[in-house]
């Protein structure tokens, strides 16, 4: 009996003790999962920078001024045109229609649902500029923001990257949709919208000339397409043509090198170049390239080449936006868009006899490296080149390319179709390409 007892004490105080162990284990387990929690590896840091860094850079792209309202409705008093005599401004004013016909877009996921039910029983007066108003209050004007008074009066308005680099997908109504970043905005008649200004003497001033001759030139742009060199070496014109090309799309860029039509620099120099230059944020931008009277006359007499402001309103933002763009995937065409038998057969030609592919390198579809080539290497006239640095043409990656066939092709739209560059190419470079064979390789152009 006493062995037994003594066998039972020895087995309790074994279990005692294997239990206290397990739960000091237990305890220490839990501690040890609580610290890794509270001490993430390099690896997190990576993932929650990444994810942090694409949050700021898409607030910025959609809807970052950078400070530009003092150029755009300070100086040039733009938002009183778009106001209008009746709501405080000056002239007839800009009414929804007038907007959406110059190519501004409506961000639907913006609008509170009344709104949109009013909108779809046609209770919202789209000829009324209050309603424009009402719309920039709401921050539903893509790429535009609007600075109100307490009293609800539009006191100025600044323009954001997604003015000329987003659009929307038409989902609710033609030019009211969801936003669709990166996308280039082939309908936006920039130059007329410019043109409203009521202070162009501003612009008259950095050209060193008069408001009829700005006129003149902002009038002759066009839909989808913009001149940024115009600020640098005054050239409007190539003989009766304008200056302006169209806009580009800013999707489909990580890996891609050089950025423009023309290659200025790479995707965050034309981030920080634009920002400063072209929308009039405050910021800081260097380039001694532009400090050349012979090119750039423009730029080296309004020092464009040497930009300080204080506060800088635009360097801290360069980073995130960068990462941001490289971010946006270039879209994929829609089902139906393309004959993919047609398609595989021009992606087979594409690769060997058509040649596209010695510059447009798949996946990328453009050079890696640097991507650039002599306006005699594309068969085409050099006066666009010779308004960039380097004096050269970029080979543009070709990836979503379907999203942007409104315009024309090239840097100016100089051909209508797709077709018509393939046959540009067949003839300047003895290809020996046959209509068949023509339109394979458009249907695989469609297709990337």
């Amino acid at each position: 009996m006493k062995q037994c007892t003594s066998r039972i004490v020895i087995i309790s105080i074994v279990a005692l003790f294997v239990i206290t162990v397990i739960g000091i284990q237990g305890d220490h387990f839990s501690v040890s999962r609580t610290e890794a929690k509270k001490a993430p590896t390099f690896d997190d840091l990576i993932v929650q920078n990444a994810d942090q860094m694409i949050a700021d850079g898409k607030h910025t792209f959609r809807f970052d001024t950078f400070g530009d309202e003092d150029w755009w409705g300070g100086q040039l008093q733009l938002h009183k045109a778009i106001a209008g005599a009746a709501n405080g401004g000056i002239g007839p004013g800009v009414s929804p229609s007038t907007a959406l016909s110059v190519g501004l877009k409506v961000d639907v996921d913006a609008l509170p649902q009344k709104l949109v039910t009013n909108l779809r029983r046609g209770k919202v007066d789209l000829n009324d500029p209050a309603t424009t108003l009402a719309l920039l209050e709401l921050n539903a004007v893509v790429g535009v923001t609007g600075f109100f008074d307490g009293a609800g009066k539009l006191q100025s308005m600044g323009i954001q990257c997604a003015l000329c680099h987003s659009t929307v997908d038409d989902s609710f109504a033609p030019g009211i949709g969801r936003r669709l970043d990166g996308w280039a905005n082939r309908d936006l008649n920039v130059g007329a919208i410019v043109a409203l200004s009521p202070n162009l003497q501003p612009i008259a001033d950095v050209l060193g000339t008069d408001v009829a001759t700005v006129l003149t030139v902002l009038n002759s742009w066009g839909p989808g397409k913009f001149d940024a060199e115009l600020i640098l070496d005054g050239k409007a014109f190539n003989g009766s043509t304008s200056g302006a090309v169209l806009i580009p799309p800013a999707f489909g860029l990580a890996g891609v090198n050089l950025a423009t039509w023309t290659g200025f620099g790479s995707v965050t120099y034309w981030n920080a170049f634009v920002a400063n230059l072209e929308m009039h944020g405050k910021g800081t931008f260097s380039d001694d390239r532009l400090n050349n009277a012979a090119q750039f006359p423009v730029a080296a007499s309004n020092g464009f080449f040497d930009v300080k402001n204080t506060p800088d309103l635009i360097t801290p933002k360069l980073a995130a936006l960068h990462f941001y763009q490289l971010a946006i995937p270039a879209p994929k065409p829609p089902a139906g868009s393309f004959d993919p038998t047609a398609a595989a057969a021009g992606e087979a030609l594409f690769n060997t006899k058509a040649q596209c592919s010695t510059c447009h390198v798949p996946p990328l579809f453009t050079e890696p490296g640097w991507n650039m080539n002599t306006p005699a290497d594309v068969g085409i006239d050099d006066f666009q080149a010779n308004r960039s640095p380097d004096k050269r043409y970029r080979t543009s990656p070709l990836k979503g390319l379907w999203t942007h066939q409104k315009g024309g092709f090239f840097h100016d739209g100089r051909f209508a179709t797709l077709l018509d560059v393939v046959d540009h190419y067949n003839t300047f470079m003895g290809l020996g390409l046959i209509p068949a064979e023509e339109n394979d390789l458009v249907e695989y152009l469609k297709s990337l």
